[in-house]
């Protein structure tokens, strides 16, 4: 989809418009999906006054490729883009460098008729297709666009848009392009400036509600189909769920269902307690190479403050051991939506299942999108109106049926490790090595140090080209050290297998709509969730017998004297790792 000869000047008067381009070339994976998308909400999607919510893209302006080469030549970044220097040098020698004329005086007419927080995105040339999705790879970059002064937030927004250019180049994005085998300089940048979806609350902006929705499950809840997709939402931004963090998982076709769990205290300690929003007030200390420079974290506590949340939980009554819609006393809150879901205030789930059938229509394709939700007070009505903003469209891989069954009975002594809730389908026999996290000293306290140890190893077996299985606990790459181990993806690049065990201090819910997530899926990674008693289904003793080749405080990697055979089946839902 390449864009040309149609660059457009800013004014107030085209500033109403969707979508506005600059320079040449081709938008990006990203948004050539959101221009796609613009045209379907245009034909196909009911936008009467009587629909509660109305669904559109944000405001956005696309920087087209022809301005990343003319930036990367006029600077001579080239030879220190692709040199072994680490991030931050690669950051800084980008932020040094100066963005082409040509775009200087529509940046700075942009940044004078914007009125909101910006997000300024990646939209490269491979992004968003399913075979290579590059999801979370490159940077975004989050602006309360409210400095004193057009020059001050015309400079933050330069400052954005050079990080994310550097972020192709960083040691995440060159370990992907190795592990897909394909050179980083065949790549080429867009960027998309975005209005960000929200409220101002005192000093933060968030979104009311954001979420992430897919057409197919990789696991299905309960007696839903993997068919019936999946969607998972939020307090805040969007961040949560993306970097693998606690979020509100539920089956569209039963939005009523709660997930399965042991009990109400599960479900207290795996809710969401956090949430991210664009810091609005005073900065202490700008760091332009950082992506979360204008971001904070902070408790539900002060959403409950800002008087937004009487939508989004349940409260636990202690006395009765149940839990009961909205907040009408005192107690632990629940971030579980029921007023939405369960009693449908508005009609959220509606709307998003239709967004995810038109998506899967147009692309005949199972689809993933990313969206957020935002509300106002009409001014007319005095009711509240509510605006979904659509961010992001993107291809999935589903899974195929098998004809054979491929998962047959094995004796418990050939049996290392067995799961009943599994992605990937078929058999792997060319690993020997296996590195696991030491169940009997593991705690979350260590996660950190943890996920450097391992990428350690991981370095040394993809130097030798030696393909392995990783055992850890908790959700891999959550960047939430108390959910798991937060290991990017450049981390564990040469793991062909994957075991998640939980542990009682440390069993949360699988995050189907993490960045991370969908890089195991592109991959072909076999992946087994083990959500049992782990010492009944890993076979430590065997393990410890094996020959140690590197060990941590944390961490073993041990060499087996003959292959390991993993053996995966989707639709049976059912893995096997023999000895």
């Amino acid at each position: 989809m390449e864009i040309k000869g149609n660059q457009r000047k800013y004014s107030r008067e085209n500033r109403t418009q969707t979508f506005d381009f600059l320079g040449k070339g081709e938008p990006g994976g990203k948004a050539a999906g959101l221009v796609k998308i613009q045209e379907i909400l245009d034909k196909q999607l009911d936008q009467t006054e009587d629909n509660e919510i109305a669904v559109s893209i944000p405001r956005m302006t696309v920087i087209l490729t022809d301005i990343f080469d003319q930036f990367m030549k006029q600077n001579d970044l080239y030879p220190i883009a692709l040199s072994s220097s680490d991030d931050a040098f690669i950051a800084h020698a980008f932020q040094k460098a100066s963005l082409p004329p040509a775009i200087v005086g529509d940046l700075r007419n942009l940044i004078a008729i914007a009125d909101r927080p910006l997000a300024v995105r990646s939209s490269s040339l491979l992004e968003d297709s399913s075979a290579e999705p590059f999801a979370g790879v490159y940077a975004t970059k989050m602006l309360p666009n409210n400095q004193q002064g057009i020059e001050n937030r015309f400079h933050k927004l330069t400052e954005a848009i050079k990080f994310i250019y550097s972020s192709l180049f960083f040691s995440d994005s060159r370990d992907y392009f190795d592990t897909i085998g394909r050179k980083v300089e065949e790549e080429k940048m867009a960027v998309i400036i975005q209005d960000v979806v929200g409220n101002r609350y005192g000093d933060n902006f968030y979104p009311f509600i954001s979420g992430v929705g897919r057409t197919y499950n990789y696991y299905p809840m309960q007696n839903s189909r993997r068919e019936d997709g999946i969607i998972n939402l939020a307090l805040g931004l969007g961040k949560t769920i993306v970097d693998g963090g606690t979020a509100w998982i539920y089956s569209p076709k039963s939005p009523q269902s709660p997930p399965p769990v042991n009990s109400n205290k599960d479900m207290l300690d795996n809710s969401q307690r956090e949430f991210w929003s664009i810091k609005m007030g005073e900065i202490k200390e700008f760091n332009p190479i950082s992506e979360i420079e204008f971001m904070q974290k902070h408790s539900i506590d002060q959403a409950e403050e800002d008087g937004i949340i009487s939508l989004l939980c349940s409260t636990y009554q202690y006395q009765n051991d149940r839990f009961i819609s909205g907040i009408p006393e005192r107690g632990a809150r629940l971030l579980d939506f029921s007023p939405i879901l369960k009693y449908n205030k508005i009609p959220l789930n509606a709307t998003l299942k239709r967004l995810l059938q038109l998506c899967r229509e147009e692309y005949h394709s199972d689809v993933e999108i990313e969206f957020a939700l935002e509300k106002s007070i009409n001014v007319t009505s005095g009711k509240p109106d509510y605006h979904l903003g659509f961010l992001q469209v993107r291809t999935m891989l589903a899974l195929t049926e098998n004809k054979n069954r491929i998962c047959a009975d094995h004796p418990q002594s050939e049996i290392l490790a067995e799961s009943s809730s599994v992605l990937g389908n078929g058999t792997r026999e060319d690993i020997f090595d296996i590195v696991f996290v030491k169940p009997d000293t593991f705690s979350a306290v260590n996660s950190r140090t943890i996920a450097s140890e391992i990428a350690q190893i991981n370095r040394e077996l993809t130097r030798d080209k030696r393909p392995y299985l990783l055992i850890g606990f908790g959700r891999w790459g959550s960047s939430d050290p108390w959910l798991g181990i937060p290991v990017t993806w450049s981390m564990i690049s040469g793991a062909k297998a994957i075991i998640e065990a939980t542990l009682p201090q440390m069993k949360p819910d699988l995050s189907q709509g993490s960045h991370f997530f969908h890089n195991l899926i592109a991959f072909g990674i076999f992946y087994l969730s083990i959500q049992e008693e782990i010492k009944k289904s890993i076979d430590w003793n065997w393990l410890n017998t094996q020959k140690i080749i590197t060990e941590t405080e944390h961490v073993s990697h041990i060499r087996c004297s003959h292959n390991i055979k993993v053996i995966v089946d989707c639709i049976e839902n059912k893995g096997v790792i023999l000895k």
